[in-house]
C-alpha cells in the first residue's frame, strides 16, 4: 500500500462509512519523510509532477542564519537540536525540520560584531580583560565605528549565549522539501519564550 494524500478512505463526519468508488491516483500520492540529520551534507533529488524536482536533504551540517535586529546573515554549523514544539522525540534523535530550535555556531556572529562594532562581547564573568585590539586605524575608521555606536545595545541574552560560543536559532526553510538549513537567531521575547519552554521540560 502506497502512502496516499486522499481522505475519502475516512468515515463522514456523521461517523458514517463511505462509499469507495475509485483506486488510488498517482496525482495523490505521499513520500516517506525525509526525517533530516545532523551530519555531513547528503541531499537527493526526487522527481516530482509536472517534471518539478524537491531536495530531499536527508543529512545537513550548515546552514544560512540571519540575525535580524543586526541585519548579519553567515553560513553557521548547525550543532543540536534542543526543543520541538510539535514533538519530543524529533528532539531525541536530533531530527532537522521547520520550527525546530537549534544551538549554532556563534564565533561568526561574534567576530562581525566586533569588528563592526569595534568592541569586545561574550566575556566570561571572572575571566582577565581581553586585551585592547592594538592595530591602528585611520581617524575616518573611527568616527565611523563611534557613529554606530551611538544608540548600541545587546540584549544580555544573546551576549550571555555569545561567551558561551552557541546561539539558539529557529529553522525556517524546510530541509526534506528545500534541502536547505536555513533560519533566524533566536532573540527578544521569542528567545524568553523558548527558554522558559526548554527549561519546563
Amino acid at each position: 500500500m502506497g502512502i496516499s494524500r486522499e481522505g475519502r478512505h475516512k468515515r463522514r463526519e456523521t461517523g458514517g462509512r463511505r462509499e469507495k468508488y475509485r483506486k488510488k491516483r498517482k496525482f495523490e500520492l505521499g513520500r516517506p519523510p525525509a526525517m533530516t540529520k545532523i551530519g555531513e551534507k547528503r541531499v537527493h533529488e526526487v522527481r516530482c509532477r509536472g517534471g518539478n524536482l524537491k531536495f530531499r536533504a536527508l543529512r545537513l551540517d550548515a546552514g544560512n542564519f540571519s540575525w535580524g535586529t543586526e541585519v548579519c546573515t553567515r553560513k553557521v554549523r548547525v550543532l543540536d537540536v534542543t526543543y520541538n514544539a510539535s514533538n519530543n522525540e524529533l528532539v531525541r534523535t536530533k531530527t532537522l525540520v521547520k520550527g525546530a530550535i537549534v544551538l549554532v555556531d556563534a564565533h561568526p556572529f561574534k567576530s562581525w560584531y566586533e569588528a563592526h562594532y569595534g568592541t569586545k562581547i561574550g566575556i566570561k564573568k571572572g575571566a582577565p580583560a581581553a586585551a585592547a585590539d592594538d592595530t591602528k586605524k585611520s581617524a575616518s575608521v573611527q568616527k565611523k565605528i563611534a557613529k554606530r555606536n551611538v544608540g548600541r545595545s545587546l540584549e544580555a541574552s544573546i551576549d550571555h549565549q555569545m561567551a558561551s560560543g552557541r546561539l539558539l536559532a529557529k529553522i525556517t526553510s524546510r530541509p526534506g522539501q528545500s534541502g536547505r538549513c536555513d533560519g533566524v537567531i533566536l532573540e527578544g521575547p521569542e528567545l524568553a519564550f523558548y527558554q522558559k519552554m526548554m527549561a519546563r521540560k
